[in-house]
Order: C-alpha cells, then sequence, then structure tokens
C-alpha cells in the first residue's frame, strides 16, 4: 500500500513536466459532469530572492497554502534552486457551482461565471481569532471603486488601546486598507475587498472582512455584478472525483480559544463529511491508511483514497481510526 508521501512524490514528477506551460492566472476549465478536481500540481525553482509571500502573489496562492504544501522549507528564505510545491489543483467546494463561493478553511475564493465552463479562484485573507469569518448564503449588494474607509467603532477603539488611534474617515489612495476595489455584501460590515497590504493574503488577519490581493480584486470586480449570489462556507476536508478515483483535500481546521479539535474529533469530521455524499461511501473500497494521513498532513494537496470501480464488504469496525 503506498504512503501519502510516495503518492505525493509521484504526482509531483508529472507536475515539474508540467510546470513550465502553466499560466500563473487561475482561471480553470471545470471538469465532466460528476467530476470534481481541476488544475495540476505545478512546482518551480525558488531564486535567491524569493519568498513564500512574493511567490503567492505571482501565482493567486496564499502564504499559508505554500507553507502547508512545503513543509520543511523556510518560507522567507527558501533558497537559491530549492523546489516549491505551487498546490494548484483544488477539489472544488461541494454544493451548487454558481456565483461566488468562499471556503474560509481553505483561504479561498471560487467563482462561477454564468454561461461558461471555467471557475476562477483566488486567495483570500480572514477574519483572525475574536473577529470571525461569516458563514452563510449572501450576495453582492453593492459594487463601489476607489472606496474611503469609515472604520467602526469598534475598530476605532481596538487601535486606540494599542496607541494607534485611527480618524472616522480614510480617503481613498494607498493609505487606504480597502484597496482600489470593495464588493459589499448583504450580511451587514461584511466586505470583499483588496488591501494596503499585500502580506496576509492566505491569512487570518481582517476583521472578518475578506481580502485579496488588489490585481485579484479588480479582475474579479469585472466579472460580477450586484446581485450576484455569494455563497460562504467552512469545509476543511473536501472530498471529490475524477477519472473514477476519490480524493480527499485536507485543510487545518480553523480554531479558537473555545474551539480545539483533537486528532479523533478531526477524523470524525472526514467521516461525516464523506457520508454526506451521495455516491454510495458504505460501497468504497475506500484507504483509511491514507485517510489518516492525509488528515494528519493537512497540506491542501488532493490525495487519491479510493476507486470507484472497487467495492468493499468492510465492516464499520475496520474501518475506525
Amino acid at each position: 500500500m503506498l504512503s501519502r508521501a510516495s503518492v505525493v512524490a509521484s504526482c509531483l514528477s508529472i507536475a515539474a513536466l508540467l510546470a513550465a506551460g502553466q499560466s500563473a492566472a487561475l482561471e480553470l476549465p471545470l471538469p465532466p459532469e460528476g467530476e470534481d478536481v481541476v488544475g495540476q500540481i505545478q512546482v518551480i525553482k525558488a531564486k535567491y530572492e524569493d519568498t513564500f509571500a512574493a511567490i503567492g502573489e505571482t501565482n493567486d496562492l496564499g502564504y499559508l497554502e505554500l507553507v502547508a504544501a512545503n513543509p520543511g522549507v523556510d518560507p522567507w528564505l527558501p533558497g537559491e534552486g530549492t523546489d516549491i510545491i505551487l498546490p494548484t489543483r483544488f477539489i472544488l467546494p461541494p454544493g451548487p457551482r454558481e456565483g461566488i463561493v468562499i471556503n474560509i478553511a481553505e483561504y479561498r475564493l471560487y467563482y462561477y461565471p454564468e454561461g461558461k465552463n471555467v471557475v476562477h479562484t483566488f486567495p483570500l485573507g480572514i477574519g483572525r481569532e475574536g473577529w470571525g469569518s461569516p458563514v452563510g448564503n449572501t450576495r453582492i449588494s453593492a459594487m463601489t471603486s476607489n472606496p474611503a474607509w469609515y472604520p467602526p467603532k469598534s475598530i476605532r477603539e481596538e487601535h486606540a488601546a494599542d496607541g494607534d488611534p485611527l480618524p472616522t474617515v480614510v480617503p481613498p489612495g494607498p493609505d487606504n486598507p480597502l484597496g482600489p476595489f470593495k464588493l459589499s455584501l448583504a450580511m451587514p460590515g461584511y466586505l470583499i475587498h483588496g488591501s494596503n497590504k499585500k502580506f496576509g493574503i492566505g491569512m487570518r488577519v481582517s476583521h472578518g472582512c475578506f481580502r485579496m490581493l488588489n490585481n485579484n480584486v479588480l479582475e474579479l470586480s469585472r466579472m460580477v455584478k450586484v446581485g450576484t449570489p455569494v455563497r460562504i462556507i467552512d469545509e476543511p476536508y473536501k472530498f471529490g472525483v475524477s477519472d473514477g478515483k476519490v480524493y480527499l483535500e485536507a485543510h487545518a481546521p480553523l480554531e479558537g480559544e473555545d474551539k480545539k479539535l483533537t486528532l479523533m474529533d478531526k477524523h470524525a469530521v472526514v467521516i461525516n463529511t464523506l457520508l454526506k455524499r451521495d455516491e454510495g461511501a458504505d460501497t468504497l473500497h475506500l484507504d483509511w491508511e491514507m485517510i489518516r494521513e492525509v488528515v494528519a498532513g493537512e497540506d491542501g494537496l488532493p490525495i487519491e483514497i479510493a476507486d470507484q470501480q472497487s467495492v468493499s464488504v468492510a465492516s464499520h469496525e475496520e474501518q475506525v481510526f
């Protein structure tokens, strides 16, 4: 039975051949009906001056997803010639493929343009501990170019307590934390917007809003309109099908001081997520050893865990973690 490390190495040997021909822009063709996996993992050689923040900006990737995909590599000084895995293969989020879907557990936004057989995906900064981003269904209620920022009283009080008082309004410009564009959501107080700070995309840094790289938010603003549906989910474990194989993609669940998950808790979430799927999880011959490794690794890479053509008569007792 192959280990997760062997499977990843096999994927990377193919990815290395594909990397030279890949585009940085993450506009990806949708898979055939019944399939869920898009994109390809890529591998690049780090330059002397590279950091994960700079690599992420160039390749539409967030800081933490690069860290997760490259364990043991220094994110501030990877070293010239170091192989860097670009986790640009994704299992699409569960649910309808329409409008905007934000999965806060993977710090990523997916946009499905109406009438087109593609998906656009971008990294996000999300709400930090104590200022969590919301989950639920909403829509874009307004779109504003070069917005002014009116910091709410709670944020002004927080900054004042830290000795960094804020004005009641920050005009458009390079010092504005909303960047060049904001998309207001029909959830009062929550936005999708750019940023005056490149670092923090793909991390828990905001007061609950969704931060994007400025070029990304401008690109998104040209594709969406007021009324575009927005579905915000929190799914650290995604299952998907491609070419008759079942894949699992695991991200570190978001935790707070009141929400600490043990490894057994994570395994329970994985099982419950799998059982929600409609392709008959009880008949799949699942590689439970691989599933345990993927859950422990939390590297955000889709890994094969079953073959749809193979069925199992194993009891639930044999499937226990």
